[in-house]
């Protein structure tokens, strides 16, 4: 009797109404996905196959430049970046009134387009009507620098508004991190006399060292696209010298080289794809 059951081939399954629904629900996003994501995608590469792409991409001199442009944004922008967010989510931890005041201020910058916010500091560092020159001037009598026609000050400054804008989201993603952490941990190291480095070193630091790395290899990823804060303030002047990899491709395409537009593109893959791979692998753990 077992056997035959056994044997018995089981019944046909069918949908139901709501899961054939959601099965044609998701049409709308695969046709999305195909023509604005991998299209595109499989498209550029299509244009940069030309291996003397290559070869006039890494011959000119400005390509180095960029990368060593990129180089210096992930390795300062992120680490400082990082470890202020650390710091600021230790502070708005706390409760007091003013604190929650201020940190309705402090994410503004973030809230904000970056259109508008960038293009205003961007008009502030004009060197003949900007707001500080005019103020250098009137309280000095002096006429105050080009400020974006040094390469340093030009790239300090896009380092500078690409904290201001991304600081508020790692602050609050660090912010959730430490409020996880249960209180009776710290209020038991405060009766054995832990002092507030002892704290951090003990408690925060192991218990968000994940999140902490985690969030890091993700900025590194979002600041390898990030056009906005070079691109709106300098425009990768002056005599394109402050160009990232993630604005590189708007020069050529002004100089209509679409190829090498696309070639520095995909030389920007080495670096994306394995932060990409060990993000994922951490997560998948």
């Amino acid at each position: 009797m077992s056997d035959s059951l056994a044997l018995t081939p089981a019944a046909p399954s069918t949908l139901t109404q709501w899961e054939r629904a959601g099965r044609w629900m998701l049409v709308p996003y695969l046709l999305i996905f195909f023509l604005f994501v991998l299209y595109p995608v499989c498209y550029g590469l299509w244009l940069a196959r030309h291996p003397e792409s290559y070869v006039k991409l890494f011959d000119d001199p400005i390509f180095f430049r960029t990368a060593v442009n990129t180089l210096v944004f992930l390795v300062v922008a992120i680490n400082v970046k990082m470890a202020m967010a650390m710091v600021l989510s230790g502070f708005f931890l706390h409760k007091r009134w003013w604190i929650k005041a201020l940190s309705l201020l402090f994410i503004l910058p973030w809230a904000l387009p970056s259109i508008p916010t960038i293009l205003s500091v961007r008009f502030m560092l004009n060197p003949e009507w900007g707001v500080i020159n005019t103020q250098i001037f009137q309280l000095t009598g002096l006429d105050g620098p080009n400020w974006l026609n040094d390469t340093t000050l030009a790239l300090s400054f896009s380092m500078v508004m690409h904290i201001w804008k991304s600081l508020p989201f790692w602050t609050l993603i660090l912010l959730a991190g430490r409020m996880s952490i249960p209180a009776e941990q710290y209020e038991a190291a405060s009766v054995d006399g832990a002092s507030s480095w002892q704290k951090f070193r003990f408690i925060t630091w192991p218990s968000m060292r994940t999140l902490y790395l985690t969030s890091t290899i993700l900025s590194m990823i979002w600041t390898l696209g990030d056009f906005n804060s070079v691109y709106l303030l300098t425009g990768g002047g002056p005599a394109d010298l402050t160009h990232v990899l993630a604005t590189l491709g708007i020069r050529y395409l002004r100089l209509d080289q679409v190829d090498l537009a696309m070639a520095s593109i995909v030389v920007a893959l080495p670096l994306v794809l394995p932060l990409v791979f060990f993000m994922m692998k951490r997560l998948s753990k």
